[in-house]
């Protein structure tokens, strides 16, 4: 009797510091979401997030699915996450393929490609030409720039007039440090929307801006495209690329 007394007493007061350490997990999560480059900077703190004993709780709007995968996908990359219910809402007045829809998939690819600048970028479309106007900071950043805005659905033509200036305002923007939980859900939207690769056969994990990425690849060719996308991402130091090659 004693014995049992003496475990239910245990258990009692263990209790509380397991519910702060639950707590204080939940704050964690939703501290490192919130302070995330996707959720501050690409969503634009449009989404809220609320974390009960791992479980995260994801509401807002946002005006692209693309948005919605992509806070999900942060949040899942964040360590105590036990799973995520995405409650967000997609709601925009803008239609798919318009021009408004171009000119937002080209300012949401540069904010997440390495050496551009969408702060120093100003995009104009019209019946899917798009204008480039703004500063860059060398003509290779200039060129890269219309490269990406091309990637994008439907647009016909690009008429680059970005005035390549040494001290472009916005320029510090292209060494900004970003978290791993971006970077590894970046890396997985560009694999997983890159029509060459496949990200179903591809594990992405990152850890001081150092990606890894295992896997199998259909090709050496694939391979080394799945490097490239990963290296394109802002904010990626290395990639360390160990796919194996199918037979």
């Amino acid at each position: 009797m004693k014995t049992r007394t003496q475990i239910a007493f245990l258990l009692a007061a263990a209790l509380p510091v397991a519910l702060f350490a639950s707590s204080s997990t939940d704050s964690k999560i939703e501290d490192a979401a919130k302070a995330s480059y996707n959720f501050r900077t690409v969503l634009e703190n449009h989404v809220t997030v609320k974390a009960n004993d791992g479980v995260v709780t994801l509401t807002g709007t946002v005006q692209d699915k693309d948005d919605r995968a992509l806070a999900e996908d942060t949040v899942e990359n964040l360590p105590g996450v036990v799973r995520v219910d995405n409650e967000i809402e997609v709601k925009s007045e803008i239609a798919e393929h318009s021009d408004a829809w171009i000119a937002l998939k080209i300012r949401s690819e540069l904010l997440v490609k390495a050496n551009v600048s969408a702060t120093a970028t100003k995009v104009d479309v019209k019946d899917g030409v798009v204008t480039l106007t703004g500063t860059a900071v060398n003509l290779a950043q200039k060129d890269l720039t219309e490269a990406y805005a091309k990637d994008i659905d439907n647009v016909k033509s690009v008429r680059n007039e970005l005035v390549v200036e040494a001290s472009a305002a916005g320029s510090s923007t292209v060494g900004e440090a970003i978290d791993d939980a971006s970077i590894t859900s970046q890396v997985k939207f560009a694999l997983l929307s890159h029509r060459s690769t496949s990200a179903l056969s591809t594990k992405v994990t990152t850890e001081n801006a150092i990606v890894s990425i295992t896997g199998i690849a259909g090709s050496d060719a694939e391979k080394s495209l799945v490097t490239k996308l990963a290296q394109d991402t802002r904010g990626v130091k290395s990639v360390v690329n160990d796919m194996t090659i199918k037979a």
